[in-house]
């Protein structure tokens, strides 16, 4: 029967969408199993094949738990805010909405053609006014909340109002920006603007003075992943260190928590690791140094206080505030040119940069607290601001990066020992070694020698023991126009926000996206955005008088601050009233499974552990970690297609005689090849972009042949391919198919359009075990043992396999099967019913199909999965190799049952056996039950 994969996936995808098969119900009874996909991001250019990977695999264990009886929560929503669509705005004068909505058409399109089982009736996007109402409000919660660190958790501002109240700062342990002290009746007498700025030093939203990427080109604030080599991803313009106020998340707060969580999830150990990294706990001490000559302070936080005696210089971070007053006259035209270099790069590029260091001499000198010897303070790009205190004590005999800047600036090295004898022999790094010009140091160990020298730090009142973390505040603005409003106005310069009645401030029209001739965000075009306080409402800007009508926030959110609690709206996104009911939210819990990029891991996946905690923080929802467990799924890659340009000139080499030349590779489409080989046509590339109309060819043997290459599929390297012509060639089932065929889940593999025809052909020899020729024939029989065999190995692998990720080698369970089940004529409804659900998960529509001919009028979604019976899987007989000296001479069929001596007695007796024997005695007989007979003679 000829099997018709466009006219059956058209069917069921439309018969899905009519009867709402997959929409989810909050039905409290049912155990629940919540399935999720990493948010993504709708570009224009629509998803190639490497995109639906990820979905194929959580598509088929969403299905599996349905099977198996659960509520299962599979919903799908777009991270609809972004920079690709408000530069295309700028560019077209397109607003970024339409763009958007473009695009997201577009997805849908295509994911629906894939045959997802998601909950559409669930769908979210981040820059719908409904959905980011909510985003605006767990702002504003965190604006009124700070971080208790004797409960350790976030409370309302309204108990650290309460405490200022009772006792000012006393007993006071909060996370903080900078230590206050004050008492109750201080608090009292403030002013209300001078209490509003004391609550923004512990606001978990907070606004203050940040170091940031700033891109004057695209006139915005960049994160670190989105700039490449100091310039940004998008575009390519350079980037610059700047001091701006901005706002900012107190993500710090939640640092050692964010770090204890990861022991709880099921992650990959890789992603782990990173966030443990990024997070950087550690424990030494703060230590002050006076400056030669000033007032100031050099305060340091250093793990190896023990090695004090040994530091011979200082550093500071270019950005230190320190820097402007102690740099020298004669050292400030030397300093202010090392500061200007160092804002042309990022803080990644300067922590990347290992090898090469830099810097400048401020002029001024530390004294070491404990030798008293003058220290010179330098500043360098390999320090950083937001790390410590955005100063180091620099000790070049064990810290590889101050021995290179000592050796550079001609500094002195002094080196650290563990004992006197030590001097000469011991290399210079060990975590064992501690100074020995201290005589209350002198041959300690390590550990022994850290307590102590904090101790003497401690007493000597220059400093204490503490714990550090490198994680920094997350930068919460952005000066773009295509993102989430902040919900605040300015009264008397202080951030108020708004009453939740005015939720959502909505995105206003502008006339242009770029930035005001002032320099404001494009927001400052906008001509109704005031806040009138009195009436509670939107007005024109033109009323704001800074009595009655206020200015409003003029930045928008990060594209994170949508992606960070998405998860929590797909439990109830049409709720008006609060951002998912508890009771459902309660239910729901976590995300028990979650497939995305491991390029996530420092980005959304640690912000979203962070708003998750602050949430269950304050009382919203129940688990402290929104992910229980994740997997990475890896690449699908492209094979790209490289013609090699003469330098200088439009003439292209082939490949193999490009040797001969100075050329440049240079991508191209691959469509322009000649069918499935590598021989470009030449003609096809000339007409593709008009700077090859003219191009000239150097052939080999009357052909151009180009370069290939596996890559990451990508549109800016031309190797895409089309989810759509697949699916329109082999069918939605058999793209779902090839994809979990490829290899396993976490691992990146090449795509190959040729290897389709396989699955292809799988799939038309599991739809003609339904038919005999163009009949649909299914018998009623009892199957015999060895139908049911091949049906319960089945089972029996498949869900190990789907329980284990394991999903490629399913696929080839499934094609063992069918061609087992094909040998022996099998058509009986025993045996191919449960076939079909066996494989529906993967294979869906085809599956429908073939349930709907067997006589079903409801979905295959909800039949139960078969249940495995071990019966069928018991040998009732062993095919044992016989060997003569270890070389196998024949085989012999005998019941399972049977002892070794009886298995002896059995060979011995067999015909075959007396042939190869000619009358002689074995000397040894050796049997391995159910496995081998092995005879010596």
């Amino acid at each position: 029967m000829f099997y018709d994969h466009q006219q059956i996936e058209k069917k069921w995808q439309k018969y899905w969408e009519e009867n709402q098969t997959y929409k989810t119900s909050n039905n409290t009874d049912k155990p629940k199993f919540y399935v999720l996909d990493m948010f993504p991001y709708p570009s224009g250019a629509g998803l190639h094949v490497g995109h639906p990977l990820g979905y194929i695999a959580s598509d088929i264990y969403a299905r599996y738990k349905r099977h198996q009886g659960f509520n299962v929560l599979h919903p799908v929503g777009y991270d609809s805010f972004g920079l690709p669509a408000e530069q295309y705005a700028i560019q077209t004068g397109t607003h970024p909405a339409v763009t958007t909505e473009q695009n997201i058409t577009r997805y849908e399109e295509q994911l629906r053609k894939i045959g997802f089982s998601f909950d559409w009736s669930r769908e979210v996007r981040t820059s719908d006014a409904s959905y980011y109402k909510w985003t605006q409000w767990i702002f504003i919660e965190l604006f009124h909340s700070w971080y208790n660190k004797d409960t350790d958790k976030a409370e309302s501002i309204d108990t650290l109002i309460k405490h200022f109240e009772e006792k000012g700062t006393v007993g006071l342990n909060a996370n903080q920006n900078d230590e206050l002290n004050f008492t109750a009746e201080e608090w009292k007498s403030a002013s209300e603007i001078d209490k509003e700025d004391i609550l923004l030093n512990y606001r978990l939203a907070y606004r203050a003075e940040t170091t940031v990427n700033w891109c004057p080109a695209l006139g915005t604030v960049l994160a670190n992943d989105e700039i490449k080599d100091g310039k940004s991803e998008r575009g390519g313009f350079p980037v610059f260190q700047k001091k701006m106020m901005q706002w900012s998340m107190r993500i710090s707060a939640y640092s050692e928590r964010l770090l204890q969580g990861l022991k709880t999830l099921d992650w990959p150990q890789p992603l782990k690791d990173s966030q443990e990294y990024w997070i950087g706990k550690s424990q030494g001490a703060q230590v002050k140094f006076n400056v030669e000559g000033h007032d100031e302070i050099v305060e340091v936080f250093t793990t190896r206080p023990d090695t004090i005696f040994g530091a011979t210089f200082m550093v500071l971070a270019p950005e230190n505030p320190l820097v402007e007053n102690i740099t020298t006259d004669t050292q400030k035209a030397e300093v202010d040119t090392y500061i200007e270099e160092t804002s042309k790069k990022t803080e990644r590029d300067r922590m990347s940069d290992v090898k090469n260091v830099s810097g400048a001499f401020t002029g001024s000198y530390a004294i070491n607290p404990f030798s008293g010897e003058k220290m010179p303070i330098y500043i360098s790009d390999y320090v950083l601001m937001g790390y410590g205190t955005g100063a180091v004590m620099a000790v070049p005999a064990h810290d590889e990066r101050d021995h290179r800047f000592a050796k550079k600036f001609n500094l002195e090295i002094k080196k650290v020992v563990e004992t006197e004898e030590d001097i000469h022999e011991k290399s210079f790094d060990s975590k064992d070694s501690v100074c020995v010009n201290s005589d209350f140091l002198n041959g300690l160990k390590y550990k022994e020698a850290k307590a102590l020298i904090i101790d003497a730090i401690e007493k000597k009142a220059i400093g204490h023991g503490t714990t550090n973390y490198r994680q920094r505040d997350a930068i919460f603005s952005r000066q773009r126009y295509w993102g989430e409003p902040v919900p605040i106005y300015y009264k008397d310069g202080m951030p108020y926000t708004l009453p939740n009645s005015a939720l959502p401030l909505e995105l206003p029209e502008v006339e242009k996206y770029l930035p005001t001739e002032d320099g404001d965000p494009p927001l400052g075009n906008a001509k109704t955005f005031a806040w009138d306080e009195a009436n509670q409402k939107i007005v024109d800007t033109n009323l704001i008088d800074d009595k009655n009508v206020f200015p409003l926030e003029l930045s928008t959110m990060p594209g994170w601050a949508g992606s960070s609690w998405y998860f929590l709206r797909y439990m109830d996104p049409k709720n008006d009233e609060v951002f998912a009911n508890k009771e459902l939210s309660d239910y729901w819990g976590q995300v028990d499974l979650y497939i995305g990029g491991s390029e996530h891991a420092t980005g959304h996946l640690l912000y979203s552990r962070f708003w998750n905690m602050f949430l269950k923080d304050r009382g919203y929802i129940k688990n402290d970690e929104p992910f229980q467990k994740l997997i990475n799924q890896g690449m699908i890659l492209g094979m790209s297609a490289f013609a090699y340009r003469v330098e200088g000139t439009n003439q292209f080499v082939s490949k193999n005689l490009a040797k001969d030349y100075q050329t440049q590779e240079i991508h191209v489409d691959v469509s322009l090849l000649k069918g499935t080989s590598d021989e470009l046509d030449t003609e096809a590339f000339k007409s593709w972009r008009p700077d090859y109309a003219d191009a000239e060819f150097i052939l080999e043997d009357g052909k151009y042949i180009t370069g290939r290459e596996v890559e990451k599929m990508s549109k800016s390297k031309y190797n895409v391919v089309n989810p759509d012509d697949i699916c329109e060639e082999y069918g939605a089932d058999g793209l779902r198919l090839y994809e979990m065929f490829l290899g396993p889940l976490e691992q990146s593999k090449p795509w190959n359009t040729q290897g389709l025809s396989g699955v292809y052909g799988f799939l038309k020899k599991f739809w003609n075990l339904y038919f005999n020729e163009d009949t649909f024939e299914v018998s009623e029989e009892e199957p015999t043992k060895a139908e049911y065999k091949v049906l319960h190995t089945l089972i029996k692998k498949v869900v190990y396999d789907i329980e284990n990720f394991s999903f490629n080698t399913s696929v080839s369970s499934f094609m063992i099967a069918v061609n087992e089940l094909q040998k022996l004529k099998c058509n009986k409804r025993n045996i191919l019913q449960p076939l079909a659900v066996i494989v529906s998960p993967y294979a869906p529509h085809i599956c429908e199909e073939v349930w709907n001919l067997l006589g079903h009028n409801s979905s295959i979604e909800f039949e139960k999965f078969p249940i495995l019976n071990e019966e069928y899987l018991v040998e009732d007989e062993i095919e044992y190799p016989v060997s003569i000296n270890g070389k196998m001479k024949f085989k012999i069929a005998l019941p399972a049952t049977l002892s070794a001596k009886e298995v002896e007695d059995l060979v011995l007796q067999n015909e075959k056996m007396g042939m190869l024997l000619e009358g002689k005695t074995p000397k040894k007989i050796i049997v391995v039950p159910k496995k081998i007979v092995n005879i010596v003679i």
